[in-house]
């Protein structure tokens, strides 16, 4: 005999409840993602991408095989000199996108391990924190793009970055 749905849709909601809750900060989409090409003897590139999360979230944490190091930065005009920083974390509010691209919020990858080879594809891991605090890895294929390749921004040798303060 089967059980009255009055039983059963209860847990059903309850489960998929759970399972929203549990993929929430995940529904993050990426488009656009590319790395800027790098040169011999050249310790640090940026990447590039714009992010649109369904529900609040934040970029917490990134890294890449090419890197010993990756961090988000965050470069603005502060009176007549430009800054940049490392973030501790992006917000990404729901259903908004956010835009890292070259003289703004980006992507720094220092240490390269070998340079970035324009045609070639880094591997990015971003790590994504929900409301609840709940961390998710979401991996992401960037294409190399060759040097002065991409949008104008007068930033355009991220290979000085390497060197700069926080």
């Amino acid at each position: 005999m089967p059980m009255p749905l009055t039983k059963i849709a209860p847990s059903l909601a309850l489960a998929g409840a759970l399972l929203l809750a549990a993929q929430a900060h995940a529904q993050v989409s990426v488009q656009d993602a590319w790395v800027r090409a790098s040169v011999p003897q050249q310790k640090a590139t940026g990447a590039f991408m714009r992010l649109t999360a369904a529900q609040d979230t934040r970029l917490v944490a990134v890294s890449s095989p090419l890197a010993a190091v990756a961090e988000v930065h965050e470069m603005k005009m502060e009176g007549d000199v430009m800054k940049m920083r490392a973030m501790p974390a992006l917000a990404l509010p729901a259903g908004k996108a956010v835009e890292l691209k070259p003289g703004g919020y980006h992507i720094m990858l220092m240490d390269l391990k070998q340079p970035a080879a324009a045609g070639s594809t880094v591997p990015l891991t971003l790590v994504l924190e929900g409301k609840d605090g709940q961390r998710q890895s979401l991996e992401v294929q960037a294409p190399v793009r060759a040097l002065g390749a991409g949008p104008a921004s007068g930033h355009d040798a991220h290979g000085g970055h390497g060197n700069h303060r926080h």
